[in-house]
């Protein structure tokens, strides 16, 4: 249980979240029609005779996208229905040429599931209700002109999968954990690319609040909120503005609203309509779609490794330590590359605390992403096998994989090219040690007398006059000897 709650002035107050994740499915053609879904391109640029309404023109279902709702489902252990049926959804706007929608209300494609997420307090199962399929609308744009509003139909007809939560999340940080493993697992999937900032994933958020154990309140949807950080400020903002209304004698009215990300508000845009103010009604153009249970077996039998059980075969078995796992887990690109310099030879553990560490840090600095890192999994498998065969000290391989990420040239032609072999020759580094030794006669005998921690500073000493090449182990061996 959630130990989140909101401070009224009359008492504390429990907030309920569920949440409606439309995400776009990947394919290259559209729900019905084939105009191409591709980002970017010049508004109504990819618009077909389908799309804009035309007087006669027929839907035809796109079967990628079908097969990608059914992954998704099986994904997430839900029910797959075998029988599903499209309805159309009644309304007029500008940016929607049919003045409906198709969307699945009555008989979703796929029914409950659930997903499991880490809270503060542990681990929790969040319901899922239903995934549907449905078309999207297109864009209203009230920026391009001074008094008037243009449409882009490009979005228009592009497949999406509405993903409705049950109101099972109790804290802002539940949703956002919530959004985070979703997109994780679409991304595993590869139905959906998980990209909020382009809108191919956006969620509308229904928040309502109680007293603890009482019946749910009043909810309101603020809907297409763009990022997991505005979901949960979503939450924050409508929690508190409920309470502020319920304590000052007020009601709640079930409504839609917007959020102002600039000034972290939710303001209202309509009235929540219900159901039958959209006069559903069956599609009399579309069949109802039913899968064979080949066709059911063929989606299971493409579904790569899932989030969970890559990150428990990484602790299980290749012995990572659970942070270590989570983080390259979670993040579908950063596991491929992880697989990658496995692979290529890299030792599991060592590996893992180089990408979290130095490979993180570096593509934080350049702003790039882990699929456009200038050093290959290979590469890096180099010059960590270098590390591991004591070729280089730990301090060189930083000094190196610098070089690597200005010059783009492998570890071991670096290290030969500019002289960074790590020295293990015993005589050097004796002769050194006893240099080090004798000028500072004053710290052996305070070593001597027990001020252990100074042993550290006649490390740093030899390494420090060996210019970092000398082998730390034998270093280390050494003065042990030397000092004794």
């Amino acid at each position: 249980m959630s130990s989140y709650r909101v401070k009224g002035a009359t008492g504390d107050w429990e907030v309920v979240i569920g949440l409606e994740v439309h995400a776009q499915i990947t394919s290259k053609a559209k729900l019905f029609s084939g105009a191409s879904t591709e980002f970017g391109a010049e508004p109504n640029a990819q618009v077909s005779l389908v799309d804009a309404a035309m007087p006669g023109m027929l839907p035809v279902l796109n079967g990628e996208c079908v097969k990608q709702a059914v992954r998704t489902g099986l994904a997430i252990d839900a029910e797959i229905h075998r029988w599903s049926r499209f309805d159309r959804k009644n309304y007029f706007y500008a940016d929607l040429p049919q003045g409906y929608q198709i969307s699945q209300l009555y008989h979703p494609i796929v029914g409950e599931g659930s997903l499991l997420v880490e809270t503060e307090e542990g681990e929790k199962v969040i319901g899922i209700e239903r995934i549907h399929i449905e078309q999207d609308a297109g864009k209203l744009m009230h920026d391009q002109h001074p008094t008037m509003s243009y449409v882009d139909l490009n979005r228009c007809g592009v497949a999406l999968m509405e993903i409705v939560s049950k109101p099972d999340m109790r804290s802002p940080a539940e949703a956002g954990a919530y959004v985070k493993k979703l997109r994780a697992i679409l991304r595993y999937v590869g139905s959906c690319d998980g990209n909020m900032e382009q809108g191919s994933m956006r969620a509308d958020v229904n928040v309502s609040v109680r007293r603890t154990g009482e019946e749910f309140g009043t909810r309101t949807e603020t809907k297409n909120v763009n990022s997991v950080r505005f979901i949960q400020a979503v939450v924050e903002y409508e929690a508190k503005r409920q309470v502020a209304v319920i304590e000052d004698g007020g009601k709640i009215v079930q409504e839609t609203r917007l959020f102002d990300p600039d000034k972290g508000v939710t303001r209202s845009m309509r009235s929540k309509e219900d159901a039958h103010d959209y006069r559903y009604f069956p599609d009399p153009d579309l069949l109802p779609l039913v899968l064979t249970e080949e066709f059911v077996a063929e989606c299971k039998a493409s579904l790569p490794e899932l989030p969970d059980a890559k990150r428990a075969r990484f602790v299980d078995v290749l012995g990572m330590p659970p942070y270590n796992a989570d983080v390259i887990t979670s993040d579908v690109e950063t596991a491929r590359w992880f697989e990658a310099l496995l692979a290529a030879g890299a030792e599991a553990k060592a590996g893992a605390n180089w990408l979290t560490s130095e490979l993180f840090g570096a593509l934080n600095r350049l702003g790039k992403d882990i699929v456009d890192s200038p050093v290959s999994p290979v590469q890096a498998a180099e010059l960590l096998g270098l590390v591991a065969d004591c070729t280089i000290s730990g301090s060189l391989a930083k000094q190196v994989f610098e070089a690597m990420l200005e010059t783009g040239d492998g570890a071991a032609a670096i290290v030969e090219d500019r002289g960074l072999k790590q020295t293990s020759d015993t005589g050097a580094i004796d002769a050194v040690i006893d240099t080090i030794l004798s000028s500072n006669a004053d710290k052996v005998e305070q070593y001597k007398a027990g001020k252990e921690a100074l042993f550290g500073f006649f490390v740093g000493q030899t390494m420090k006059a060996m210019a970092g090449k000398a082998n730390p182990k034998i270093i280390n061996d050494l003065l042990k000897k030397a000092l004794a």
